[in-house]
């Protein structure tokens, strides 16, 4: 994968929109330690973000399958440069028992997971676990969550439509951002959205703004499909098998020929599309379990909203919920 250079990721405006979502989440890590990454495109902010909101930080670098070390050190320490705060970013190599056990909060960020029973054993009990995601979203190879319970480590989700975060709001974009890429026009085209959680409302909103005609259901069934349907865009949560089946590719085959079905969160049985001559985007399917499309899709804004609103959730969560403002515990989805 090559650099994302578009220029909405400048620095400059990277450090203003971080210094933003401070201010909104009245952030403040001050006296903390954080375990999270160092990584690239828009999710370089990570530790700066906690590093700008006073946390000692320890940024995991270990090469990535889109960056050296080399290269994810360069550019976090170029941010937190012009941020002000390189001095609080140290980078580390590997989860040790020593950096591990220095943590007050850790993320469960890309190169930190996954957080199994041999992290959690070595975590400190006062240790917190902030999820980039909303509770109902937790992957169990992510997170031993029974492991964090039986040694009384809080775990807790992040809101993501609280107004000091509103990620939500962008997946509308994002859906129309993955239909253009596959070629759908979305203003005037016919689109059949399979969404069975909370996401729902939000992507509908986003398409049918954007002038689509749009049904929304929970399966796949005849009588939803419209005369010249242009696309299925799968939005279902994932399970233990695909969410789109070969029954789904045979009957959208039948009813409605030359649609295309967009995977944006959920399996779907490539194979039986492929029998089904079935198009489908993206070209190639995100990890099990996995959205198809990020919300840095359509720039930095939402991720620097999700990881403030997560490094909020560790804060919270390290001062004590029983210290929290109303405010501050509608951020929290304690797990």
């Amino acid at each position: 994968m090559t650099a994302d250079t578009r220029p909405g990721l400048n620095p400059q405006r990277l450090v203003r929109l971080m210094s933003e979502a401070i201010d909104r989440c009245r952030l403040d890590l001050a006296e903390r330690t954080v375990l999270t990454e160092a990584a690239n495109g828009a999710y370089v902010v990570t530790p700066v973000l906690a590093a700008m909101a006073g946390a000692n930080v320890r940024a995991l670098a270990g090469s990535t399958a889109y960056a050296t070390s080399g290269e994810l050190r360069r550019v976090t320490t170029g941010l937190a440069q012009l941020a002000g705060v390189a001095g609080r970013v140290n980078f580390i190599q590997a989860k040790s028992p020593e950096h591990i056990g220095a943590a007050d909060i850790v993320t469960n960020s890309g190169q930190v997971r996954p957080i199994d029973s041999k992290m959690i054993a070595e975590m400190k009990p006062s240790a917190v676990v902030a999820l980039m995601y909303e509770s109902w979203e937790h992957r169990g190879d992510d997170l031993d969550l029974a492991a964090c319970r039986a040694r009384s480590i809080l775990v807790a989700g992040t809101n993501e439509r609280h107004p000091s975060v509103d990620v939500f709001s962008f997946l509308g974009p994002m859906s129309v951002k993955q239909l253009h890429d596959a070629g759908i026009a979305v203003y005037g085209s016919r689109v059949v959205l399979l969404c069975d959680n909370e996401f729902g409302p939000f992507i509908e909103r986003g398409l049918s703004n954007a002038g689509a005609e749009v049904v929304r259901a929970h399966k796949l069934t005849a009588d939803i499909l419209p005369a010249h349907c242009d696309a299925v865009l799968v939005a279902l949560q994932p399970g233990a098998g695909h969410v789109f089946t070969a029954a789904d590719a045979r009957l959208l085959a039948q009813e409605a020929p030359g649609t295309i079905v967009v995977e944006y969160w959920g399996d779907t049985d490539r194979d039986a599309l492929a029998a089904a001559r079935v198009p489908v985007w993206p070209a190639r399917p995100a990890r099990a379990g996995h959205m198809a499309v990020l919300p840095s899709a359509v720039g930095p804004e939402p991720i620097i909203r999700l990881q403030a609103g997560g490094l909020k959730v560790g804060e919270v969560l390290a001062r004590g919920l029983d210290r929290a403002s109303p405010a501050e515990l509608d951020l929290v989805q304690v797990l």
